[in-house]
């Protein structure tokens, strides 16, 4: 597909210039959500950049009649061409990686032992270090990953496309359904704090800053919280890695 710049837009060839011109502002919007969870090494434009590109492949792909709105479906192929673009540069160190499956291995292994959720200082004493050092590791892994389908099952390539419905595979989409709800049902089941925490950050729409007032903690926590329950998810959701 042949792509033409005019005015700082991106328009395509194939009559989806007007629907990539009303939705702009979409880009900008998940790009500012976006760059607040990112190091200061990544840069606005090129999120945008990035996020125009899934702009017009939502454009060319979008099919009305199955019930989604563009917006809806144009947020997903957006913010998914952003992480792609991000996954590109691996800025963790591999010890970060490292510890945060250990951590998400202990929350796993205390749940297992005690039935019911494990406490921070529980997953502390399981990995042989302070609560402390403990909560770094959440910090780190917060600085460093951007939380979703990949992040709890391991897979490496983007979870956020949305594949053509005429081109997956029957039990693909039956096992892709089922992971939605073993993933709602453990969603559902992380310690209430845990759950407002990502209510308020992917339903809401609220930035780190936002929840820290609402739960009346500080900005830190409120990503250390979200860092856990990703964690935890992933723990939980091990069989489908």
């Amino acid at each position: 597909m042949a792509l033409v710049m005019s005015s700082g837009m991106y328009y395509s060839q194939n009559g989806c210039g007007e629907l990539i011109d009303q939705h702009s502002g979409l880009v900008k919007k998940v790009a500012q959500h976006l760059l607040g969870r990112l190091p200061s090494s990544v840069m606005l434009d090129d999120l945008i950049q990035a996020g125009m590109i899934g702009l017009i492949e939502a454009s060319q792909k979008f099919d009305g009649s199955k019930g989604a709105s563009f917006e809806t479906y144009a947020s997903i192929r957006i913010r998914g061409a952003m992480l792609d673009e991000v996954r590109r540069y691996d800025w963790a160190p591999r010890s970060v990686h490292r510890n945060s499956r250990k951590v998400s291995e202990a929350i796993k292994a205390v749940e297992s032992r005690e039935g019911r959720d494990a406490r921070d200082t529980e997953v502390a004493e399981e990995l042989g270090v302070s609560l402390e050092e403990y909560n770094s590791y959440l910090q780190d892994t917060a600085g460093t990953k951007l939380f979703s389908f990949d992040e709890i099952t391991g897979h490496e390539d983007s979870s956020f496309d949305v594949a053509d419905v005429e081109s997956v595979d029957p039990d693909e989409s039956v096992e892709g359904d089922a992971f939605q709800k073993a993933l709602a049902d453990a969603i559902s089941g992380l310690p209430e704090r845990e759950q407002m925490v990502l209510a308020l950050y992917y339903t809401e729409g609220l930035n780190l800053k936002e929840i820290g007032a609402v739960l009346s903690v500080s900005e830190s926590r409120v990503s250390q919280i979200h860092s856990q329950a990703a964690l935890r998810l992933r723990g939980r959701l091990d069989e489908w890695k």
